[in-house]
């Protein structure tokens, strides 16, 4: 595993660097009004309704990633389990989210004709580059964020009573708060410290770059949300 640096016998993992460089984001992300107000049930449901239209678009592009991290794998585990998650993510996930969706009144058809927001178009976009341009490393550096702050999220508004019991926001509480959830955070951190080991201080700030960019992107997510915002002018056709 990597190790970055020991001092008075503490061995620091890259993963600690990466959360102490991001951890001010992370936090307003979790005091951002659209998440509170997941944790305490007074978001309005519209805007609840934005986000997991967005939300479904960000996992297709999300299934992407997954594909690259299987054809970028530097071995056979990893490259099944990228796999895995790719098949479980497209067959098991977003139909989840579909019915999920279909619960808070957004029917299917309309799931699927949804237009990406800017914000959207911008972190997927900058996501599958770093991706396709770079190695396994850069990949998990930019899926990385999303999967281990909303397992913090998750996990923190759990511990708010009442929060997944609530009629449309305690299954998503719940599930980002899994035990499940929690595993594929360490499985990612882990494969992160183990592709950043042997690499020089350059490299790794590279990618604490890319680490903390889709950091910044997902407090824009919740943002975006919060204002219903699609693009700064819309043209019809």
């Amino acid at each position: 595993m990597t190790i970055t640096k020991a001092a008075k016998g503490v061995i620091q993992m890259f993963t600690d660097r990466l959360y102490k460089t991001a951890k001010p984001i992370w936090e307003a992300s979790y005091h951002h009004p659209f998440v509170q107000g997941i944790g305490n049930g007074t978001l309005d449901i519209d805007k609840f309704r934005f986000f997991m239209e967005q939300d479904y678009l960000y996992l297709i592009e999300y299934c992407r990633l997954f594909a690259l991290g299987s054809l970028k794998a530097h071995n056979l585990q990893t490259m099944t389990v990228f796999a895995d998650l790719l098949h479980s993510t497209l067959k098991v996930e977003m139909d989840l989210h579909r019915q999920y969706a279909e619960r808070i009144g957004i029917e299917k058809e309309k799931l699927e004709q949804v237009q990406p927001a800017a914000t959207t178009v911008a972190y997927t976009s900058y996501m599958l580059n770093v991706s396709q341009r770079g190695s396994l490393a850069e990949l998990v550096a930019a899926v990385l964020p999303c999967t281990w702050s909303y397992y913090e999220i998750g996990t923190r508004l759990h511990e708010i009573p009442g929060a997944s019991e609530h009629e449309f926001y305690g299954e998503w509480v719940k599930m980002y708060a899994s035990t499940e959830f929690g595993e594929l955070a360490k499985w990612l951190k882990d494969l992160m410290n183990e592709l950043a080991e042997g690499k020089r201080e350059e490299e790794l700030k590279w990618l604490e770059d890319i680490f903390v960019t889709t950091s910044k992107y997902e407090y824009m997510f919740w943002e975006m949300s919060e204002r219903k915002e699609m693009w700064p002018i819309e043209i019809n056709s």
